[in-house]
Formats: structure tokens, sequence, C-alpha cells
């Protein structure tokens, strides 16, 4: 399978059964912080099973399947994703309107000859 194939086949899945997520990064810390960047991407989220609640992963955490968007796709008022990347543990997603934390971002997983498809991306909150 190539890049355009599996990026192609995850498009048409998440449209089906995933939902738009927003990717957030803020300036600064505490109550006065500024949202600095945002994103909008198709993502897939669904809970840990429990015999997935092992090591880092708590009970309520969640795991997203996020799109590596091309930048055509970012909607207005939006930035492209690609100019977020690295996402890191400072990131949040905003989920159904509530903001979660990002635990860990695995980049590997979802990579075809070097592309980052989708990233796997564990969340609290």
């Amino acid at each position: 399978m190539t890049p355009d194939e599996s990026i192609d086949q995850h498009i048409r899945a998440l449209e089906e059964n995933g939902e738009t997520v927003l990717v957030r990064r803020y300036a600064g810390v505490g109550p006065a912080r500024a949202v600095v960047k945002e994103a909008a991407v198709l993502a897939k989220v669904k809970g840990y099973q429990p015999q997935d609640i092992v090591g880092e992963i708590q009970q309520g955490d969640r795991h997203v399947i996020l799109l590596n968007e091309p930048a055509a796709a970012v909607p207005t008022g939006k930035v492209a994703l690609s100019t977020m990347l690295p996402l890191s543990k400072r990131d949040f997603l905003v989920i159904a309107g509530a903001e979660v934390s990002i635990e860990a971002v695995d980049d590997a997983t979802r990579r075809i000859q070097g592309q980052v498809i989708a990233f796997e991306i564990q969340v609290r909150g």
C-alpha cells in the first residue's frame, strides 16, 4: 500500500466513523494563557478496554487516531496541523467540546514509507 492509498483509506474511514476534533496549543501557563494555534482534524476517539489499562494508561484515558491531514483540508480560522508538529504533552485536544490533555503521541504505528498517515494519541481528562 502506498502512502496516498493509506491516506485515502483513513479519510474514508474517519469520515464514516470519526469526528472532527481540535488540536490546541497555548502560549504561557495558568488561567491567563492564550490559544496561539488551533487545527481542526478528523479523528476516531475510543476508550481503552480493561485489558489495555497497564503501565501509564489509566482508567478514563482514551485512544485517538488523529489523521495527519493535508493542508488543503484546513477550515477557515484554523491552521494546518503541519504547523503544529511535533505534537507534545503541552498540547491539548478538544473532543465533543471538552478539552483533554495529550499524554503520549505515537507517530510510528501508522507511518508508511516514512510518511506519517495518522497519529495514535493517548489522552486524559
